[in-house]
């Protein structure tokens, strides 16, 4: 089998195609088969050793985390799923791997994919998906009537957060590149501006809750935006912003926590037709290296990147 792995953290220079073999399974694991690999920019975080103290210095190692395929075997204890079940879901960010032809991850990462729904779709819904939950509705609590900002509307997590805001009852406002205007209006946006022109600190709204989806927004401008009793979340958790959390409750800075009952509900959004992200582009294996090269030196795509195993 062949992945993209590294043998040291570094540019994008360091990754390489290479053969590799699954290990044997632990309690708890599941081997997939990969049919997509999504890519998203914590994959060259890692890569670059920006995660280091979490990810460790065992080499090599793999790229990606969000993924799609079929379930090829179990460990001791899984029951969530068994061989044959298309899946999707994320690695152990420790372990990373899903840019693969095959991939290991804990059960509790996996969740079967609702019927209807394809393997590029479902292998887009992970990081997104998850890190858009693990804000709205395990930081902020948000409640139908609510008013949501989302900057950083258009991006992967913006547009899941909008999605998953929308399907709570809330009412979604956001910011984003004009280039992007008709999808974010698509999307349902009541008022949309753009980030490049727009004092966001100036519109004169407020919010019940602001999510940085994009990690570029200045956690002063965010408070401003808030209501009496609202929140900030953050997607850059830089340690001084974990102190700052401390004395203020309105900031919630967002690590990713990837659980069953969140991607059981990410499964069934997407069956109801709820949740789903654009795939821009699609590429076979042997050209994976050079789209994450040029992602992450700055490309933009009008949405999701994916690797496929077809």
């Amino acid at each position: 089998m062949r992945r993209i792995e590294y043998d040291r953290y570094g540019g994008p220079e360091v990754m390489r195609l290479a053969s590799f073999e699954l290990p044997g399974l632990k309690p708890g694991e599941v081997a997939v088969d990969v049919r997509f690999a999504a890519l998203n920019p914590v994959d060259w975080k890692v890569r670059r050793g920006d995660m280091k103290l979490v990810t460790g210095k065992r080499f090599p190692r793999a790229m990606g985390c969000d993924f799609s395929g079929v379930v090829l075997d179990v460990g001791a204890g899984v029951t969530r799923v068994k061989p044959g079940d298309a899946v999707f879901g994320l690695t152990n960010i420790k372990a990373c791997g899903a840019t693969a032809e095959a991939v290991i991850a804990p059960d509790t990462f996996l969740a079967k994919m609702a019927e209807g729904v394809s393997f590029e779709a479902a292998a887009c819904l992970g990081t997104p998906g998850v890190t858009a939950w693990n804000g709205l509705v395990d930081k902020a609590r948000l409640k139908a009537g609510q008013h949501v900002f989302i900057n950083g509307c258009t991006g992967a997590v913006g547009e899941a957060a909008v999605q998953l805001a929308r399907m709570l009852g809330a009412k979604v406002s956001g910011s984003c590149s004009a280039e992007s205007f008709p999808r974010a209006q698509a999307m349902g946006l009541q008022d949309v501006y753009d980030y490049r022109s727009t004092d966001l600190a100036r519109i004169g709204h407020r919010y019940d809750v602001v999510y940085d989806t994009a990690g570029t927004m200045r956690i002063a401008v965010g408070m401003s935006l808030l209501r009496k009793g609202g929140v900030f979340l953050d997607i850059d958790p830089q340690p001084l912003k974990f102190v700052r959390a401390l004395f203020d409750r309105r900031l919630k800075p967002i690590i990713i926590n990837a659980r069953p009952d969140i991607l059981d509900a990410l499964a069934k959004a997407s069956g109801d037709g709820i949740l789903r992200l654009p795939v821009a582009e699609t590429v076979p294996l042997f050209q994976a290296i050079p789209l994450l090269t040029a992602l992450e030196r700055g490309r933009k795509l009008p949405g999701k990147a994916l690797v496929s195993f077809g």
